[in-house]
């Protein structure tokens, strides 16, 4: 703005000189001097208004590819959280589903021999439906499971490069998002085993139980036919 108003009134400055000099009527009455000076000050004045307000500095092409690297850490850590968001909600499902299974069997087994026929086929039938259950949320588990570790592989390599490239930050960054989604799958997992122990323990009482049903079964068989001989 300043110089914008040197510029101005140097303009003002110039016309009433310039008015000056066509009043003169001969020009010998105006220094060869004078004439230099106006022009230097005409070219002073030009240079003045020609000079931009701000420069731009220009980029490198260690800064781009930095700027690069940030760009491709942050779209990885996204693509991660949100695989290992999908994956805990995948493993939770399946934990619980497990966990409803390990009831059924319980009440399975506290119910043989004080329900009737239908009711017990009627409680196995559920059990099957929720065997199907598990399979599926297990095949979810390994879908997800296999996008996440695409996922940690591409952040281990974005991390790479943005540390080769200078983009210090964003590798630390990156890496350390990669600890926190592995520490929560693993939580996780932990959930997903201790289910998995309890179904175990559950089909293992389960077998013990029908093996002893079968042999009360079979023992209740040889009893009758003794007890029409004694008869006889």
């Amino acid at each position: 703005m300043a110089a914008l108003g040197r510029g101005a009134a140097f303009l003002r400055f110039l016309r009433s000189n310039t008015q000056v000099l066509c009043r003169c009527g001969k020009p010998a009455g105006c220094t060869l001097a004078r004439w230099r000076s106006m022009a230097t000050s005409v070219a002073v004045g030009g240079s003045l208004c020609a000079v931009p307000f701000t420069q731009a500095p220009s980029l490198s092409h260690e800064s781009l590819i930095r700027r690069a690297a940030s760009l491709v850490t942050d779209s990885s850590n996204t693509f991660l959280s949100q695989t290992t968001l999908a994956l805990i909600d995948a493993i939770t499902e399946y934990s619980k589903a497990v966990h409803t299974l390990v009831a059924l069997q319980k009440r399975y087994l506290a119910s043989l021999g004080k329900l009737s026929q239908a009711e017990e086929d009627s409680i196995w039938q559920v059990m099957v439906g929720q065997r199907a259950e598990i399979s599926d949320r297990q095949e979810e588990c390994k879908r997800f499971e296999a996008v996440w570790i695409n996922a940690i592989r591409l952040c281990e390599t974005a991390a790479e490069a943005a540390y080769t490239s200078g983009a210090e930050h964003a590798s630390i960054t990156m890496q350390t998002n990669i600890q926190l989604a592995r520490s929560q799958a693993e939580e996780a997992r932990k959930f997903s085993r201790d289910a998995d122990k309890k179904l175990v323990e559950a089909k293992a009482l389960e077998v013990q139980a029908s093996a002893q049903r079968a042999a009360a079964l079979e023992k209740s068989d040889e009893d009758v036919p003794e007890a029409y001989l004694r008869e006889d």
